[in-house]
């Protein structure tokens, strides 16, 4: 019984990690980009074709350029849920984040 347990662990720790494992887009499969949040089945089929169409994605820029309905915001939540493009988090959205304290603080200076 406490085997059986045992293992019942190990494999639950074993999905969670994947599930909490980024995703390379230039590699990774249908099921893998499935798996992110914010990316269904359509939107996935999009990225699949765009890249066998015309090769990896170069940056995040390149992939919103050539994937339709993924924008700044929406690139910007999927990286956060664990998709990387050349193994790369989209740049900027931990400094959108960090910028606004020293914008009000700079404000706030100002007296405005």
């Amino acid at each position: 019984m406490m085997k059986k347990m045992l293992w019942t662990l190990l494999l639950w720790l074993s999905c969670i990690g994947l599930a909490l494992a980024d995703v390379e887009i230039n590699t990774a499969d249908q099921a893998a980009l499935d798996g992110v949040k914010g990316i269904g089945a359509m939107m996935s089929k999009k990225i699949l074709e765009e890249r066998a169409a015309h090769g990896p994605f170069k940056d995040w820029a390149d992939l919103q350029k050539r994937v339709k309905g993924i924008g700044d915001k929406s690139s910007v939540n999927l990286s956060a849920a664990g998709l990387r493009v050349n193994g790369q988090a989209k740049g900027g959205a931990a400094v959108a984040a960090s910028a606004k304290p020293a914008a009000s603080a700079a404000a706030a200076a100002s007296g405005k």
